[in-house]
């Protein structure tokens, strides 16, 4: 796993609450489950988010760019219970 400094997961977070409120006003929410020793991220989506059918869309299309822009080590960033993933 990488070592996961303060810094680095205030960064995830950040880029993540970019996200959020159009998450929730779906009535769905994320989390950070992991950040692997490949820098791959692993999230999980919360609330209407699970089995909403533009779930993929959003994780490639919104929160895998924020992610990668605001830290760009990331090399991807999935949803550990899409099935798409």
């Amino acid at each position: 796993m990488v070592e996961q400094t303060t810094s680095i997961l205030d960064k995830i977070e950040a880029a993540l609450d970019t996200m959020r409120p159009y998450l929730k006003a779906d009535g769905g929410d994320i989390e950070v489950v992991e950040l692997t020793g490949d820098w791959t991220l692993k999230v999980k989506l919360l609330g209407t988010c699970q089995t909403c059918p533009m779930s993929y869309q959003t994780m490639k299309a919104g929160v895998e760019d924020a992610v990668k822009k605001a830290i760009p080590q990331v090399k991807k960033v999935i949803a550990i219970n899409l099935s798409n993933e």
